[in-house]
C-alpha cells in the first residue's frame, strides 16, 4: 500500500512539473521556444491595426512668423571686419550694412526676425480641409502642411475661434484620405484613447492611454467640457486627433498640465462634437458667432445648496443677470438656480456655458430654474456673444457702523456708487471682525445685497433684519464683489 501510495505521488509530481513547463505555451498560445506574449495576453487592445488604418489622415503643420525689425548688435571682436565676412558668417543680406558704410558705425545691422512653430492636424474631407488648434496657426504669416507622403503644401487658413481653440485650413488637393468622426456622447472614464502627432517636431508619434475624466473646466476655457486623458501629449501634438478603439477622432489634443512644459500624466482634448459645431460656421462665415444669454454663474456648494433648499449641490447659480440681455429680458433674476437649458440637465455650473455657446443664436430655447424653492421655467431668445464691458466701479470713503450680529462693520453707499454697481440698494463692509461674517466669507469691499432673499436697503436696518432671520441654518446672502454677483451661505447664531 504505501509503496503504491509513493507512485501516485511521483506520478503527481511529475504531471504538475510538466504542466508547469508547458503553461507558458498555453498562456501565450504559442510554442514553449518562443514564448513571448502578445498584447492579447494582458487584454490590450491591438494598437497596430489602428495606427496603420488612421495614420494618413494626420498632418504635421508648420507656421512662420515675421515679426517686427529688429537691430542685432555685432560682437566686439568682430566689428571692423569685411562686408563679405560678416555676411558670410552671419548670414546678413548685403543690403542690410550698405548703410552703415562711410560713417564707422559697423557696430550693428538690421534684419527680420522670423519664428517658427510645429503642430498637428487631421484631414476631416477629401477636399482638403484640416482641423487643428487656433494657437498652432494663430498669427501666422504662412502655414505649411506635410502629408503622409511627406508632400509639402501651403495652407489657407479658413477661420478659427479663440475660445474653443479651433482652426480650419484648406489645402488646394483632392482624394485624399479623411477621418472618421466619432461622438463625445460615448465616451467612459477608463476608456482605452490614442493619440497621434509630431511632438518636438517627431512626425507621426504615437502615444495611448485612457480618458481619466469628462467634462473638465480650465481656467479661462468656460466654454469647453475637455476630455482628460493621460495620454502623453507634447509641444507639437496640439491639434492633433485623438482616436477611439474604433479608430474614430473623439477630440482635438489641446493642452497639457506641466511645470516643466512636457507630459506630465494630464493632457486635455476638445470634445469632437464642439469642433466640428465650429466648423460648420467657420466655413460658412470664416467666424465663429456663439449664444449669448447674459448671466454670472458661480457653483452650488454644499452649504450653499442647503440655503436654497435643495437636497444636493447642482445645477448653476445666477449671481447676476446683465442688463439688456436675453436672461433679463426673459425674466431670470440673481438668485435663481438654472437646472435644465434647452432640455440639458445642468449638474454643475461649467456645464451651461459650453451648451449657451453652441446654441444658434436667435433660437428660442426653455430655461428650467429653482426660485426660492419654486420650479419656474422661461422662454429665452439668445443673441450673439460680443467682447461686452465690465463696470468700473468708484471706491468711496464713508464711515462705518460695527454690527456685532453680523461681525462685521458696514457703511451706507450713496446713489452714485448703487448706480455704477447696477443695484438698486445695499450695503458696503468695511472690515470682518468675526462671526459668522468671517465664516460665511465675506470680505472688505464686499457690497451686501440681500440676505435670505430680504434686501439690505440700508445700514440702519440691517440690525432688525438679522434680527427677524431663522437662526442655525444656512442662508443665501447675495453681495457684489469685484463688480460681480455671488452668493455666500451665512449661518446666524440663535
Amino acid at each position: 500500500m504505501k509503496k503504491s501510495m509513493k507512485k501516485t505521488s511521483l506520478f503527481s509530481t511529475y504531471l504538475i512539473s510538466v504542466l508547469f513547463i508547458i503553461q507558458p505555451a498555453i498562456v501565450w498560445g504559442e510554442s514553449a521556444t518562443n514564448s513571448v506574449p502578445s498584447a492579447a495576453a494582458f487584454g490590450l487592445p491591438n494598437f497596430v491595426t489602428l495606427v496603420e488604418e488612421n495614420r494618413q489622415v494626420v498632418v504635421n503643420i508648420s507656421t512662420t512668423k515675421e515679426s517686427a525689425t529688429v537691430q542685432h548688435q555685432l560682437p566686439p571682436q568682430f566689428r571692423g571686419l569685411p562686408d563679405e565676412m560678416l555676411r558670410y558668417f552671419f548670414g546678413i543680406p548685403k543690403g542690410e550694412l550698405d548703410g552703415f558704410r562711410g560713417r564707422g558705425d559697423r557696430d550693428s545691422y538690421k534684419g527680420e526676425k522670423r519664428s517658427h512653430s510645429l503642430g498637428s492636424g487631421f484631414i476631416i474631407s477629401k477636399e482638403g480641409y484640416i482641423l487643428t488648434n487656433h494657437h498652432v496657426v494663430d498669427g501666422a504669416d504662412e502655414v505649411l502642411v506635410t502629408l503622409w507622403n511627406r508632400k509639402e503644401l501651403k495652407a489657407e487658413v479658413i477661420g478659427s475661434d479663440k475660445r474653443t481653440d479651433v482652426a480650419l485650413l484648406k489645402i488646394k488637393t483632392t482624394d485624399l484620405p479623411e477621418a472618421k468622426i466619432g461622438s463625445r456622447k460615448n465616451l467612459k472614464v477608463g476608456q482605452w484613447v490614442l493619440a497621434i502627432g509630431a511632438p518636438f517636431g517627431l512626425d507621426y508619434t504615437v502615444t495611448h492611454g485612457i480618458i481619466s475624466a469628462l467634462g473638465r473646466a480650465l481656467p479661462n476655457d468656460t466654454y469647453v467640457p475637455f476630455i482628460q486623458t493621460d495620454v502623453s501629449i507634447n509641444p507639437g501634438n496640439s491639434g492633433g486627433p485623438l482616436f477611439n478603439l474604433a479608430g474614430e477622432v473623439v477630440g482635438i489634443n489641446s493642452q497639457i498640465y506641466s511645470s516643466s512644459g512636457g507630459a506630465m500624466g494630464l493632457s486635455f482634448s476638445i470634445p469632437i462634437d464642439i469642433a466640428m459645431n465650429v466648423v460648420e460656421q467657420l466655413k460658412a462665415n470664416g467666424k465663429f458667432v456663439r449664444g449669448y444669454l447674459g448671466v454670472l454663474v458661480q457653483e452650488v456648494t454644499s452649504e450653499l445648496s442647503e440655503s436654497f433648499g435643495l437636497d444636493s449641490p447642482k445645477g448653476a447659480l445666477v449671481g447676476q443677470t446683465y442688463p439688456e440681455t436675453p436672461a433679463e429680458k426673459s425674466g431670470i433674476q440673481a438668485g435663481d438656480i438654472i437646472l435644465e437649458f434647452d432640455g440639458k440637465s445642468i449638474q454643475k455650473s461649467t456645464d451651461l456655458p459650453p451648451v449657451v455657446g453652441i446654441t444658434p443664436v436667435n433660437k428660442t430655447v426653455v430655461v428650467k430654474v429653482l426660485r426660492q424653492g419654486k420650479l419656474k421655467q422661461f422662454n429665452v431668445t439668445l443673441a450673439a456673444l460680443d467682447s461686452g464691458s465690465s463696470n468700473v466701479i468708484a471706491s468711496q470713503k464713508s464711515s462705518g457702523t460695527s454690527s456685532n450680529i453680523l461681525g462685521a462693520e458696514i457703511k451706507a453707499l450713496d446713489k452714485e456708487t448703487l448706480i455704477a454697481l447696477n443695484i438698486p440698494y445695499g450695503v458696503g463692509v468695511v472690515k470682518v471682525f468675526g462671526d459668522p461674517a468671517e465664516s460665511a466669507g465675506l470680505q472688505q469691499g464686499d457690497v451686501i445685497v440681500t440676505i435670505g432673499f430680504k434686501a439690505v436697503k440700508h445700514s440702519k436696518g440691517l440690525k432688525k433684519l438679522l434680527k427677524s432671520l431663522p437662526k442655525n441654518r444656512s442662508l443665501p446672502v447675495r453681495v457684489i464683489r469685484d463688480g460681480r454677483s455671488i452668493f455666500l451661505p451665512l449661518v446666524l447664531k440663535g
